[in-house]
């Protein structure tokens, strides 16, 4: 007997075996067959969907949980359009009881609007005693008051209390790390609204360290919230670079670094695994900080930065590859690209890995060239659409004619035979896959700005990105990213079909429910 009959339903499985199907049938999280299997099977329970759509769960390639459950209660100061306004909201906070030299947050900083960045020496006007930090939207960078600079180890950057990359990482380092509880709160509350938007697997983009990691021991807040039954979707985990130690291993191993025991992608169960090794290469485009190989347009010769010296990130890669592990190598410049392909290519003919699944986070700026280079590598561009929804027009304006149709390509990947993936970078960008697959499509953004016109794709393969594509880069295609019998029941019903609507409105599609696990999450949640 079937747990579940899923009935009446357009079923667009993603799979060219069975592409559309009218029934589903589940058990015990499973789905075990389409149409005429299971027909004519008893179930438990028959959920007649009457003619709504059915997908594969979205999954959602690059996110990160921790930081956007963390943000939704941070007080905030956007939007960030004058200096005045931003120093009176942190006059507002800073006088609010704290302990003498409490840190004080503050989320949305965001200068573009400025024309400049907020300096020490203003926030130190409407401290009162505190420590100030105002997280850039981008994560890549901070402003900070004196109290905090006087703290800072020499020899970091400080460009009046202006920090990006390494020099915010320092800075955050200065502070106790988060407590895994108040983390599990953060996860669980980001979670669910990934389950909203039809998300039922994402991975999370980098724990433990790097730019935005919250405690050396990141990963216990998830394993808390699966061991109480308060996750609420699958998760893979990427841990940062940094975690890795130099090991006294069997030179047969072939390891250089590694985590404790030897641990690396793969480790884990259905519902919370770890999955690559995140590197970050550079920076990003919001901060100015994405390596470019040309400045950006408007500026004194500004072509950003990389994380590290370049033989270390390399070193970095390489060992990483030699450890076993996926790597995810952020990289948004095409400098910042270059440097992960050299490093790619070198580690690959140390030591041959073709299914090693290598991910480019962001791919953002390609030249022309690199394009072959990342075919021949069997590399994953993880892309974020909404990247050039909202920010489109500034990122463009910044690049110059040129090379804005460089940025966040689609039909460039899947013509050079580049696997294209899906996500968002939540909470940098709105989270919405439909929202994302829309601009995928159409190309356009809020303003109507047309970005990159000849990388549009179609609808079908926009949904590939998020579903397929998205497994495969997890090394799950096995278990997810179609529905196919065998695989996991985690599925997204839908008020429409993205195929039959205007594509104007594939972002307004109502999301009925979503199933993890062959179970509505409504109920669930209910429960």
């Amino acid at each position: 007997m079937l747990c579940t009959r899923l009935t009446n339903a357009r079923i667009l499985t993603m799979d060219p075996r069975h592409p559309v199907a009218r029934d589903l049938g589940i058990w015990r999280g499973r789905i075990v067959g389409l149409d005429g299997a299971v027909t004519a099977l008893p179930a438990r329970e028959v959920v007649d969907l009457q003619g709504a759509t059915v997908l594969p769960g979205f999954i959602d390639s690059h996110v990160h949980l921790a930081w956007a459950g963390l943000k939704a209660r941070t007080p905030s100061i956007a939007p960030c359009t004058r200096i005045e306004d931003i120093l009176a909201a942190v006059d507002r906070a800073a006088r609010r009881p704290a302990p003498p030299g409490a840190w004080l947050d503050l989320a949305g900083y965001d200068q573009r609007a400025l024309g400049r960045h907020l300096t020490a020496a203003e926030l130190d006007r409407v401290s009162h005693g505190r420590r100030i930090l105002l997280m850039h939207d981008s994560g890549h960078a901070c402003v900070v008051n004196s109290a905090v600079l006087d703290l800072l180890p020499d020899g970091v950057e400080r460009q009046e209390g202006f920090l990006a990359e390494s020099a915010m990482t320092a800075a955050r380092r200065l502070r106790l790390p988060y407590g895994q509880e108040e983390l599990a709160d953060a996860i669980e509350h980001a979670a669910r609204e990934c389950l909203a938007e039809g998300i039922t697997a994402c991975v999370e983009a980098g724990i433990g360290g790097g730019l935005l990691g919250h405690s050396p021991v990141e990963l216990g807040a998830y394993q808390l919230l699966r061991d109480r039954g308060r996750l609420p979707l699958r998760v893979q985990l990427m841990a940062s670079g940094d975690t890795l130690r130099t090991r006294a291993a069997h030179p047969d191993d072939g390891f250089t670094q590694a985590m404790d025991l030897g641990v690396r992608t793969g480790f884990g169960d259905d519902w919370l695994s770890l999955g690559a090794l995140k590197v970050y290469t550079d920076g990003g485009m919001m901060a100015r900080t994405a390596a470019l190989t040309s400045p950006y347009e408007g500026t004194d010769g500004n072509t950003g930065q990389f994380q590290d010296d370049p033989e270390r990130l390399t070193r970095l890669i390489v060992d990483g590859h030699l450890a076993g592990w996926q790597l995810a190598v952020h990289a948004i410049g095409d400098r910042a690209a270059d440097l992960a392909l050299d490093a790619l290519e070198q580690a690959q003919k140390l030591k041959p890995r073709p299914d090693a699944r290598h991910r480019i986070e962001h791919a953002g700026l390609v030249r022309p060239d690199q394009l072959p280079r990342l075919a021949a590598l069997g590399v994953s561009a993880v892309v974020q659409p909404a990247f050039l929804r909202h920010f489109g027009d500034d990122y463009a304006t910044v690049m110059g004619e040129r090379r804005a149709d460089w940025m966040y390509r689609g039909r460039a990947f899947l013509d050079h035979g580049v696997t294209l993936v899906g996500s968002s970078d939540r909470p940098v960008a709105d989270g919405s896959p439909l929202r994302a697959v829309q601009f995928m499509v159409e190309r356009t953004s809020l303003t109507g700005r047309t970005i990159g016109g000849d990388e549009a794709i179609g609808v079908e393969e926009a949904l590939r990105a998020y579903t397929a594509a998205g497994a495969h880069a997890s090394h799950q295609d096995g278990v997810a990213g179609t529905l196919s019998p065998g695989k996991r029941a985690d599925l997204v019903v839908l008020g429409d079909d993205p195929h039959r609507v205007d594509p104007g409105r594939i972002g307004d599609i109502e999301i009925v429910t979503t199933y993890v696990d062959g179970r509505d999450t409504r109920e669930v949640a209910a429960a």
